[in-house]
């Protein structure tokens, strides 16, 4: 037997023994996200801030970055209701307290505050109803103690990350399957 009918042998076995394996995998998008090809649209409810703090526009920033990310990351047509899959829920949780005590002589003072957010998140699959869920999402950032509350919501860019932050373990959860 030649090398090159040989060698020919060997590539053929290789492939018959890949393709059920390979017959197997998922079809997964660039963005990381497992839709099934069937879902074509999605529906994001305006998020109602029930927490007792936080900026009036809360609710509304945290609904349009939610849309902004999903349409960003998907391909799915953004409908007003009864998409294929819908999210609702609130802002639960918006607390600013000390995250860290230093002593300056006798007086103990925050060294460090922390803006922790919860957001409770339901999440509809029509298409799989398997799939749903409703968990809260949390996230926080550390401020300096010199920055109080009022300068923290004031300032449209201080609560950027944390909001990011539980869009995106939303998304991980709901489309990418995290």
């Amino acid at each position: 037997m030649t090398w090159n009918n040989c060698s020919q042998r060997l590539i053929g076995w290789l492939c018959v023994m890949l393709l059920p394996i390979l017959g197997g995998c998922k079809i997964y998008s660039f963005s990381g996200t497992n839709i099934d090809p069937t879902v074509k649209t999605i529906s994001i409810q305006t998020f109602q801030n029930n927490a007792n703090n936080g900026p009036s526009a809360l609710a509304q920033n945290f609904t349009e970055n939610f849309k902004d990310y999903f349409q960003r990351n998907t391909t799915l047509k953004l409908l007003p209701r009864d998409g294929d899959l819908q999210f609702e829920g609130q802002i639960v949780a918006y607390d600013f307290a000390p995250a860290a005590i230093t002593r300056e002589g006798n007086v103990d003072q925050a060294g460090v505050n922390r803006l922790t957010v919860q957001v409770r998140v339901r999440f509809t699959n029509a298409r799989d109803p398997k799939q749903d869920f409703e968990q809260t999402f949390q996230s926080n950032a550390d401020f300096p103690a010199s920055r109080d509350i009022a300068s923290i919501n004031s300032d449209p860019t201080a609560t950027r990350d944390v909001l990011r932050n539980i869009i995106t373990d939303v998304f991980n959860k709901s489309v990418a399957n995290w």
